[in-house]
């Protein structure tokens, strides 16, 4: 598990710019459930994610004309529980991090890949983002 002082700043990152923080199993249930779409983002202490999954989510959730209804975000080796909880519902999607989930009424819609972020500048990370809230958002 990653100390506090490392996670807290990163977490920062995407609730200062209106997502929820998920932390245990209930909350990602309680966040799912709801009807409409919502974007879950597992957040890591990986380069890709400081330089590409943060700042184009971001960049997406701030540019689109069209978003999703709710912003969630869980971080993997902090939120253990959310995190599990969460990648329960991205089967059969095998686990990754990060990871940027889009659900439609509770379903699964729109997955994007630690190996679709890696090497991927954050404005393209936003522009696919931007798509496929296009796509499935009201």
């Amino acid at each position: 598990m990653y100390p506090a002082e490392i996670v807290l700043p990163m977490k920062a990152e995407l609730t200062d710019n209106g997502f929820e923080d998920l932390t245990n199993a209930n909350s990602v249930e309680d966040t799912l459930k709801k009807e409409g779409t919502t974007l879950v983002v597992i957040n890591s202490v990986c380069g890709c994610a400081a330089g590409a999954a943060r700042p184009g989510v971001v960049m997406a959730v701030t540019n689109a004309t069209k978003r999703p209804d709710r912003l969630a975000t869980a971080f993997a080796g902090f939120d253990t529980e959310a995190v599990n909880k969460v990648r329960e519902h991205l089967l059969p999607y095998p686990p990754s991090s990060p990871a940027i989930a889009l659900f439609k009424d509770g379903e699964l819609v729109s997955m994007v890949e630690r190996h679709q972020i890696e090497g991927r500048p954050a404005n393209v990370i936003a522009q696919h983002l931007i798509s496929e809230f296009d796509k499935h958002c009201n």
